[in-house]
């Protein structure tokens, strides 16, 4: 039996009036793929559109947008029977694409949209935090998340990724460090961190590579761990490769495990998230998403 529609678009309400998108939807239409457009206003839309694409019988949901609508349509993914769940197909439109960008998905409109409708579906892993939260990309806790946070639209929409490390420097004033303990497999760190990042994904804020030999198939999370006595590595990441420095913390588990004795703050895909106690656990091969032959994130 047929599925029909083929594949459900839903895309940020910020990028409605995109011409280019709306042009290569039609295109795919003419082309004879069945293709449905559901435009997010508020919270909660992208999981409602997911459910309703999985009831229809959809194969693919297109999260078209930045980091944080792919988060929200991967996280509604992750919460569909596996049964009727969807694969996950990503256009990029937002300021940094960091996860977008790290998987090889074209900056092209419309090549990535043709890529979201047929390209071969692979599993990937999603990891899940305190059994109620997910990111596909990547978790990270400390200054850096605070400048993420923090960075005005405005700037964003003007500079880019690049608006993340001006704001990081305007902000010098409130850099301070966090003192939290991790545990993994056979791996136990504490200390004053700068900056933390768990990751699925390689790189966030706007192109900073804190987990670079992260893969989104192998079952694990990246750990990388900035302490507090050094701030230069943590803006300028990817201007240098300090893999000697005594300031940088490296792991890999399956899990991790974040106590603090006060609230700390974790971005999770641009969703942020605050307590005193993280789990977070990679949930192998729980998602398909369509992504490029050559994509440099699989093993």
């Amino acid at each position: 039996m047929s599925r029909s529609p083929g594949s459900f678009l839903i895309l940020n309400g910020k990028s409605a009036d995109n011409d280019v998108l709306r042009g290569s939807v039609k295109l795919l239409r003419e082309q004879g793929h069945p293709l449905d457009v559901r435009v997010t206003w508020e919270k909660g839309d992208a999981a409602r559109y997911v459910n309703e694409a999985a009831e229809r019988g959809a194969e693919t949901v297109i999260a078209a947008g930045g980091d944080g609508t792919i988060n929200e349509v991967a996280a509604a993914l992750a919460a569909v029977a596996e049964e009727k769940r969807p694969a996950l197909g990503l256009v990029p439109l937002g300021t940094a694409n960091d996860f977008a960008t790290s998987v090889g998905v074209p900056d092209d409109i419309e090549l990535a949209l043709k890529l979201a409708v047929e390209g071969r579906a692979v599993p990937v892993d999603i990891a899940q935090v305190n059994d109620k939260a997910w990111f596909i990309n990547m978790a990270t806790g400390g200054f850096g998340t605070r400048i993420t946070t923090e960075t005005p639209e405005r700037l964003k929409a003007a500079l880019g990724g690049v608006s993340y490390l001006i704001h990081g420097l305007m902000r010098m004033d409130a850099l301070k460090a966090d003192r939290c303990e991790i545990r993994g497999e056979n791996f136990h760190w504490q200390g004053d961190a700068l900056v933390i990042g768990i990751g699925n994904g390689r790189q966030a804020g706007g192109g900073q590579e804190l987990c670079p030999g992260a893969l989104i198939n192998d079952g694990l999370l990246q750990l990388r761990i900035f302490t507090g006595e050094e701030l230069l590595p943590a803006l300028f990441t990817t201007l240098t490769q300090p893999e000697e420095s005594p300031n940088i913390i490296d792991g890999a588990s399956a899990w991790f495990e974040i106590t603090a004795p006060h609230d700390i703050t974790f971005n999770l895909d641009g969703e942020p998230l605050s307590g005193q106690q993280f789990r977070i656990v990679i949930k192998p091969g729980a998602l398909y998403c369509r992504l490029p032959p050559d994509c440099p994130m699989l093993k």
